[in-house]
């Protein structure tokens, strides 16, 4: 199936602006909670319904036994827990207890979900009636009505994270990475099989691409393991949420927590790592950090954490395995606090591969230029490192959001595939393969403009001497304008006692 853009989506925001009714004057970050909540909760009453249904049908009266649903991966919802249970009671005053004990009813019997289900719909602040249309809105959905796809309030669930993301701004930043970022990173890295790891997985975006892309190439999604990890409390559990609804099992470690003074997977040694974390970051430091093993290439400043980030994959990182990261474009060629020492001795290890350098306004929290990192402990191509210039790419799909097409990002997939393979040309102004002296030369610095170089423009015909004599000629009428606008600007400030 195509990944859809934005700008393709009807259905999902069908149910974002119906939803929208319920917010009142909660805050995005509030209403994201209640709302993502209840999709969570719709989904898991209609999986467990569907396969009630089936135990009904064969009769032997197994239908209220966990066990049932447990073993095919399905959560088990109790009775009065179940979405048909709350509807029918969606105008009355106490729906919001109700919900909420329905939560707690299914923590208790589910132990994946212990902790993790929101419960404060009884809270005053939220408008019981309101609260009511929205369920009354889930409870109408007919799915037979939007195709095949039986993932439907799973990308719902996706597209409000996206739409709480743009409300929140910078906060937004933390929880969500755009799909066509995420799309980019697992394309090129072609996550098929063994253990995936994210040290910042947000709400685990970088995981649902993954198992689509899998499932996209007629692959099995139990042939991956899904290991990861945050320090925010409820993004934490908007992870574990968002997951569960894929079909995703993963292992987040036990707790919310920060990777680098609490690191949830001190063994593990991952096939593929792919990250967005936090641009720039500071404070992140704190002495027990000192002489940790991770700083293999140098210790990081202790004023922004993006060598840490990239020196925590690396360390976490299999002997095969590779790395697709976002960073801030500071850090292709920052030599503060060390980062030029330590990007020296990545690259000298030969463990860069390829470089992208992102165009603008592709994140709802920042305007920071951004590029992607990929990083490879047995490159196919040894002392070199492709760098795509990709700054021209996107379409404008909001007045303030780009966003990659599904032919732009095939493109540069399809080019780190042909460097790997060897068989790649470089194109002026787009790709070019580069040695590591010749990046040596440059002080190592990363930048993908300074080998990639300018795109040789199209002969336009006109002969050099014509052009010249035109635009020389266009040039003096300019000049001759700018003239007349100085002359009538001196005689209004002379006009009004000022001379110049």
């Amino acid at each position: 199936m195509t990944e859809k853009n934005s700008a393709d989506i009807g259905f999902e925001k069908t149910i974002w602006d119906a939803a929208c009714v319920l917010r009142g004057n909660l805050d995005a970050s509030e209403y994201k909670s209640v709302i993502l909540g209840l999709i969570f909760l719709k989904y898991i009453s209609d999986s467990f319904d569907e396969k009630y249904k089936e135990l009904v049908d064969e009769g032997d009266g197994f239908e209220e036994d966990i066990d049932e649903y447990t073993s095919e991966g399905i959560f088990f919802v109790p009775a009065g827990a179940r979405w048909s249970d709350i509807s029918k009671h969606a105008h009355d005053e106490q729906v919001g207890t109700i919900i909420d004990d329905a939560m707690r009813a299914i923590e208790k019997e589910n132990k994946r979900l212990k902790d993790i289900l929101p419960k404060n719909f009884a809270r005053k602040e939220l408008d019981k009636k309101r609260l009511g249309d929205v369920v009354d809105l889930f409870t109408n959905i007919k799915m037979i009505e939007h195709g095949d796809e039986k993932d439907i309030l799973g990308r719902t669930y996706e597209y409000c994270l996206k739409m709480f993301a743009e409300q929140e701004g910078k906060r937004g930043g933390e929880f969500f990475t755009p799909s066509s970022v995420v799309r980019t990173l697992v394309e090129i890295l072609q996550p098929f099989k063994g253990r995936v790891y994210d040290p910042c997985c947000g709400s685990g975006g970088m995981f649902v691409q993954s198992a689509k892309f899998i499932k996209s190439h007629s692959g099995n999604i139990s042939n991956i393991s899904i290991y990861g990890q945050d320090s925010n409390p409820t993004t934490w559990k908007l992870a574990q949420m968002n997951l569960a609804i894929r079909g995703i099992e993963p292992n987040l470690g036990e707790y919310a927590d920060d990777s680098f003074s609490s690191d949830m997977h001190p063994t593990l040694r991952a096939d593929y790592i792919m990250a967005n974390p936090p641009f720039n970051l500071s404070p992140w430091w704190n002495e027990k950090l000192d002489g940790d093993a991770r700083w293999q290439y140098g210790v990081p400043p202790t004023g922004n954490a993006n060598f840490a980030w990239i020196q925590h994959m690396i360390y976490h990182l299999a002997p095969g395995g590779r790395i697709g990261l976002v960073l801030a474009n500071g850090a292709l060629s920052s030599q503060t606090g060390g980062e030029g020492d330590i990007r020296k001795n990545i690259i000298n290890a030969d463990l860069v591969d390829c470089i992208v350098a992102l165009p603008s306004q592709l994140f709802y929290t920042t305007q920071i230029p951004a590029s992607l990192w990929f990083l490879n402990k047995s490159k196919k191509q040894r002392g070199k490192t492709l760098f795509i210039d990709a700054r021209k790419m996107g379409i404008m799909v909001t007045r303030k959001l780009r966003e990659l097409t599904d032919a732009e990002i095939h493109k540069m997939a399809d080019t780190y595939t042909a460097f790997a393979d060897g068989s790649l040309e470089n194109e002026k102004g787009f790709c070019a393969v580069v040695d590591t002296a010749e990046i040596a030369k440059q002080d190592y610095i990363l930048t993908p403009g300074r080998y990639v170089g300018i795109e040789e423009q199209e002969d336009d015909g006109e002969p050099f001497d014509q052009k010249m004599t035109r635009l020389t000629s266009e040039l003096s009428s300019l000049f001759e304008k700018s003239h007349e606008l100085e002359s009538e600007i001196r005689k209004k400030l002379g006009a009004i006692g000022y001379e110049i």
